[in-house]
């Protein structure tokens, strides 16, 4: 994986601002350590930063490629999954190759296709190609937005970069933030609407979209839908068809020049990932690495809920015994989570899932000790059905994002600066958009209609959170993580597959539990969901809600958005309860308290200014 930037103007000559475009990429430094390049041009520079992962020599960047009396420069995040394929095409068509790099056969691939060449590839990937020649600038993000893609464009210069804090690096950038902006940190934060990155000048590029920017201007298109379609297919055959497309998923992934590892909760979806892996590895006489997380004195203190009905320690330990991997378990020590909620609010350049995201950020970095590529387990849940939101009627019946219902609380929070019912109003808009988007078949059941909505919206909405977070908290590690389960050829097939084949057994992820019995151990096939785990220590509590005090007694400027009186009454009842979680399944009180810190740290540290 790597980090990439760059900055076209048409109207000056910006070739001597290089050492503009080095900040850029200097300050994604910890995407790709290992070496840097840079592209420079009267009209473009082009900055790149490199995670090697394959073919070392070959696949340097910027990579500079000419075809028919046209140069073409690409700068490149991600990991082709189908480059044998595409290579073996590209060359019945006359193109010769100088590396075994899969950034070669990407850039091949648009200078054959051009925009085109999106639909050909199958992969985790944000690219960026500049045509020297006719001056055209085409990027593009993956289907799934597994790698982020950010881009500006403002008094007639176009600036992209893999995270936001490369563009607060430019000049012409500031850290503005709007009436929407503020909405959406308290009506939707942790989530985010599409296009929107928060900060007013600054545009996220959803997944499966592609710019087109050349003299005459800029065009966005969406290259990738989810579209009905009949599957004539028995339940047998459609178990067979999963299966087909997990496992040749999960072995695609498997391409690295240097040591693979796993992410092994001992639920059922890391338990197949790590399964099939270790299989692979196996007939190389390797053995997999896995590595679960834990809390210091977690068990101690855990309660069962429905949300969390097991911890994962002792789980992975049989599952991993049982594949034969060479295990660790990681545990986060509580003091150093909460302090930690700094450093992962930079690393997602926004305030976040709080612990979620520093545990997870603690976690990768001890990872990154033992290798450089991880397998993980993200996005079966949202595609398979394993949440609440699709089964349990509570949840799944609201008319607003069921990951976050509680919308009369967030629009409490807001400080009288803002209208709360604007901030109603703009949270249902978003939900209305998105709902009309998704094409509802009239050959669909009531229940499927209502399903096929809560996929699309897990899909654009629930699962990019969490892929979000997994990119910043494991990249600011140099930790890259491939997320089989997101693969689009698996996401399009169970878009279209009815809830009841999904439910298999009236069991949450019944239809994937199905396909690989017989090929998993039990004990994982047959565990309940449980999710990524958090810590329930009350020193956690302690430690955030001590730091939201500060905060309180403070002059602080996060309390140009947020209600302070709301805050402090929430402060002083420290039994106070979320009747759902305030996001998710995991962020209930301490949740929420580290979001406030992360969001008051967030102000402060970058300088936000608030329109």
């Amino acid at each position: 994986m790597c980090g990439i930037s760059g900055w076209v103007c048409y109207w000056k000559d910006i070739s001597n601002c290089d050492d503009i475009i080095k900040n850029m990429a200097d300050v994604l430094l910890h995407r790709g350590p290992d070496e840097g390049g840079f592209y420079l041009s009267k009209n473009a520079l082009l900055g790149h930063r490199r995670l090697t992962i394959i073919d070392p020599e070959g696949g340097k960047q910027p990579m500079v490629k000419e075809h028919n009396n046209q140069k073409y420069i690409i700068v490149y995040n991600g990991e082709l999954y189908n480059t044998p394929e595409l290579k073996k095409e590209l060359q019945t068509q006359g193109y010769t190759f100088s590396s075994y790099s899969d950034t070669e056969v990407l850039l091949t691939s648009y200078i054959h296709w051009k925009e085109e060449c999106v639909k050909h590839l199958n992969g985790i990937f944000a690219f960026a190609v500049y045509n020297e020649t006719t001056k055209e600038l085409f990027l593009a993000r993956d289907h799934l937005g597994v790698k982020p893609l950010f881009f500006s464009l403002k008094n007639g210069n176009f600036l992209f970069a893999s995270e936001i804090k490369a563009l607060l690096r430019h000049p012409l950038i500031s850290p503005v933030v709007g009436k929407e902006g503020v909405y959406e940190l308290i009506g939707l934060c942790p989530a985010r609407s599409p296009f929107c990155a928060i900060f007013k000048d600054i545009i996220e590029l959803p997944p499966a979209h592609y710019v087109i920017y050349d003299p005459k201007g800029i065009t966005i298109k969406e290259y990738w839908e989810l579209k009905p379609q009949s599957i004539d297919k028995n339940v047998d055959e459609i178990k067979e068809m999963v299966k087909s497309l997990v496992i040749d998923a999960i072995e695609r992934q498997l391409v690295s020049d240097f040591e693979i590892c796993s992410f092994l909760s001992g639920g059922l979806d890391s338990t197949i990932i790590t399964t099939v892996a270790a299989k692979a590895l196996k007939r190389e006489c390797k053995t997999l690495k896995t590595f679960s997380i834990d809390y210091k004195e977690n068990k101690r203190y855990y309660t069962f809920n429905m949300f969390q009905p097991t911890l994962d320690t002792d789980f992975a330990k049989i599952a991993s015994k049982e594949i034969g991997t060479e295990h660790t378990i990681i545990e986060i020590d509580n003091d150093l989570l909460s302090e930690s909620l700094y450093q992962a609010t930079v690393a997602n350049d926004l305030p976040g899932m709080a612990d979620i995201d520093s545990s997870l950020l603690l976690f990768t970095k001890e990872v990154r000790k033992y290798a450089k590529v991880a397998l993980s387990g993200e996005c079966a849940d949202e595609i398979f059905g394993g949440y609440p939101w699709y089964w349990n009627s509570s949840y799944k019946d609201v008319k607003t994002f069921p990951w976050s219902p509680s919308l009369d609380f967030r629009s409490k929070l807001l400080s009288q600066k803002y209208s709360k019912d604007e901030l109603k109003e703009y949270v249902n808009s978003k939900y209305q958009q998105s709902v009309a988007k998704v094409i509802l078949p009239e050959s669909d059941s009531e229940q499927d209609l209502r399903h096929r909505i809560l996929y699309y919206l897990n899909v654009k909405w629930f699962m990019l959170t969490l892929l979000n977070r997994k990119d910043r908290m494991s990249m600011t590690n140099s930790l890259e993580v491939r997320v089989p389960f997101a693969d689009y050829r698996l996401v399009e097939f169970l878009y279209n597959i009815p809830w009841k084949v999904k439910y298999l057994e009236n069991a949450e992820k019944g239809l994937l539990r199905s396909a690989f019995e017989g090929l998993i151990p039990e004990i994982a096939r047959n565990r309940k969901k449980s999710p990524y785990p958090k810590t329930y220590n009350p020193r956690y509590l302690k430690n955030v809600s001590e730091k939201v005090k500060k905060i309180v007694e403070s002059p602080s400027p996060i309390f140009e958005i947020i209600n302070k009186e709301q805050l402090k009454e929430i402060l002083d009842n420290l039994n106070f309860t979320f009747e759902k979680p305030w996001f998710g399944q995991l962020m209930t009180l301490p949740q929420f308290f580290g979001y406030i810190v992360q969001l008051d740290f967030w102000i402060k540290n970058y300088n936000v200014n608030f329109e």
